[in-house]
């Protein structure tokens, strides 16, 4: 089922409402399983239904005056009784803020995380391949990636990358196989709030005993351009 039919049909809500016919619901529910903007309208409708049904219970519960009468005998209600409109105003707030989390947050990160991305990056030698500092650019809050050329050497099975920013504080971390051929390995360095200045990436390689040693280090400077 093409994702455009499900937003041109409506089909999210005529699922919630129960409106679709078994072939359709199946077809939808096979979409939506593989489709994270769907699953999250459906996950987001049902969570709206559930609340909804706890205001109007706790509506209907202020009501009460006193608890010594004789209650007749419970009426069912359908839950879209809320429709009525002396309930929409907490419904409605409700409502508000469920959509406006997912147009403001959710959405906006399925899109950023299903769309390709060019990042910037700089290559650094650690060790014996010393070389000039490296440069990036990169926006507030953004990621980058790290080329990290670690000679080869059969003593370690793997290595820890870590990076150091402009106040010797160890910022993040990542291990490194150490049991191939490959020298040059791309690190992404995930976005968060950065200063500007010179960061250090320091490598350690671990022997097969546990013992950690020193590989290296190179630094790189870090620009921030809003």
């Amino acid at each position: 089922m093409d994702h455009e039919v499900v937003v041109r049909q409506k089909l999210s809500e005529r699922y919630l409402l129960n409106e679709l016919d078994s072939g359709a619901r199946d077809e939808f529910e096979e979409h939506f399983f593989g489709c994270a903007e769907c699953a999250f309208d459906v996950r987001a409708g049902s969570a709206f239904v559930d609340q909804t049904k706890t205001v109007l219970a706790e509506t209907r519960g202020a009501g009460v005056v006193s608890p010594s009468r004789a209650l007749p005998a419970p009426i069912y209600r359908p839950w879209y009784v809320w429709l009525r409109p002396a309930l929409t105003a907490p419904v409605l707030a409700l409502l508000l803020a469920v959509v406006g989390y997912q147009n403001f947050v959710i959405i906006p990160q399925l899109k950023q995380a299903s769309s390709a991305q060019v990042l910037p990056w700089a290559s650094i030698n650690i060790g014996t391949f010393g070389e000039a500092d490296q440069q990036i650019t990169t926006a507030p809050g953004k990621g980058f990636l790290v080329l990290v050329r670690i000679p080869p050497q059969n003593n370690y099975f793997r290595y820890t990358a870590e990076l150091y920013n402009p106040a010797d504080k160890l910022e993040w971390s990542v291990t490194i196989p150490g049991t191939t051929n490959q020298d040059r390995w791309p690190v992404v360095v995930p976005g968060t709030s950065r200063q500007a200045g010179t960061y250090t990436m320091k490598v350690s390689g671990t022997t097969a005993a546990g013992e950690s040693v020193r590989v290296g280090q190179a630094s790189f400077e870090l620009h921030i351009q809003n």
